[in-house]
């Protein structure tokens, strides 16, 4: 017989009675979809984020014996070799809790970028980060401001905390910085920026950010994530981490996910001046970094053979998609990361249906419906077989989704 909650309540008599579920349980509506407990109203509006599919689960759905995801921007090399052996030797001491202060990583990452080990803040990954600056930082009476077609994950955070956001177009597919600064008002406590964008994978230079800083007041939190800092190659990018001593309200959010290739461990760190990092550490959980990541992402730091061999498979990869591309007639978005943003929606078919057809024949990519860019499918770089076999299934998909618009229309 399945249990049954059951309230307390007073009758009368001055006894108490229990009631069963059928009268205690809140009924669901569009206001309370849970019938057990009351959401808060600021987190009903609020989605999961929709990750992207694992390799096992459509080896499993669709029957298929060969996968490969170019979905999530992971670094198709696999980790660093170093992280694997640092994984291997501390591999029988998982039984430990990790070390809370994440000591030697902080030592190690503290020396390879040249800040004070007080300077950094690390999380389970980077948008663990984002969230713990949201809280720290953001109320029901501030707003946050973002760009167009930005990481969901910073909307999200500033509605778990009841923030409002403000959302500012993009402009040639780029930050429009001075709009955004221009868009701070009284209400203002944070503007996200991320740089390289992501699923765009357009940046600002080095003077447009400069006036970016100067134009925004030092009482508003300037969040800059940096996630694929590694990869650009362009010459007017820039060094975050070189504004904080000016700008103590910047905060810059790096990632061993993408091309240290560590994003099965989940290891983020930010970059800021000492008093933000004391402040965020009042939110952030202990033993929050687990000990196989930091060992790992110590080790890949100093792994440079590997991170140079990442950036070189990856911009020749670029090329590659660019060349691919334009002989299919597809617009795409330059990138300065390691994923592409191409338009495959046309004849009646959009991004998601391109992409279900890729996923049904072993590629798997990222659809960008969810982003508001729904003719549109992210491909992250892969090794050249990879890319080369997700360009022929891509043809072969394009086909398939302009047959089956054809005949929706007939």
């Amino acid at each position: 017989m399945p249990a049954t909650i059951a309230a307390i309540t007073p009758n009368p008599r001055g006894a108490k009675k229990i009631m069963g579920s059928s009268s205690s349980i809140l009924k669901p509506n569009a206001k309370n979809p849970n019938p057990i407990l009351r959401c808060n109203p600021h987190l009903l509006a609020l989605a999961p984020y929709p990750p992207g599919r694992p390799i096992e689960e459509v080896q499993r759905e669709y029957g298929l014996k060969r996968v490969i995801k170019l979905a999530s921007n992971e670094n198709p090399l696999g980790p660093s070799p170093k992280a694997v052996a640092a994984l291997k030797r501390h591999a029988r001491q998982l039984h430990l809790y990790p070390d809370g202060n994440v000591y030697y990583l902080r030592q190690a990452l503290s020396r390879h970028l040249a800040v004070a080990p007080e300077q950094l803040m690390f999380g389970n990954g980077s948008d663990e980060l984002i969230i713990w600056l949201a809280l720290t930082y953001l109320s029901p009476r501030d707003t946050m401001i973002v760009s167009q077609y930005s990481f969901v994950r910073y909307q999200m955070a500033a509605q778990m905390v009841g923030a409002r956001f403000k959302t500012v177009p993009l402009k040639n597919w780029r930050h429009d910085l001075v709009a955004m600064a221009r868009a701070v008002d009284k209400s203002t406590k944070a503007v996200f920026l991320a740089n390289p964008e992501n699923p765009v994978g357009t940046m600002v230079g080095r003077k447009e950010f400069e006036r970016f800083l100067k134009a925004v007041p030092r009482r508003v939190l300037i969040v800059l994530d940096q996630a694929y800092y590694e990869y650009v190659q362009a010459p007017d990018y820039f060094n975050g981490i070189e504004y904080i001593a000016r700008h103590p309200n910047l905060v810059v959010l790096r990632t061993f996910s993408k091309t240290y290739g560590l994003a099965g461990l989940r290891v983020g760190y930010g970059v800021a001046v000492p008093e933000i990092v004391k402040d965020v550490d009042r939110v952030r959980p202990p033993f929050n970094v687990n000990r196989a990541g930091q060992e790992a992402a110590a080790a890949a730091l100093d792994d440079g053979e590997f991170l140079q061999r990442s950036i070189a498979v990856n911009e020749e990869g670029r090329r590659y998609l660019y060349e691919q591309f334009e002989r299919l007639g597809l617009e795409y978005i330059p990138s300065q990361t390691n994923f592409v943003l191409v338009r495959v929606g046309r004849d009646g078919c959009d991004g998601a249906a391109v992409a279900q057809a890729m996923m049904e024949r072993g590629v798997i990519v990222r659809p960008m419906g969810g982003f508001g860019l729904k003719d549109y499918v992210r491909i992250t770089i892969g090794l050249a077989r990879e890319n080369r076999l997700a360009v022929r299934i891509l043809e072969k998909a394009l086909r398939d989704a302009g047959r089956s618009a054809t005949h929706q229309v007939q």
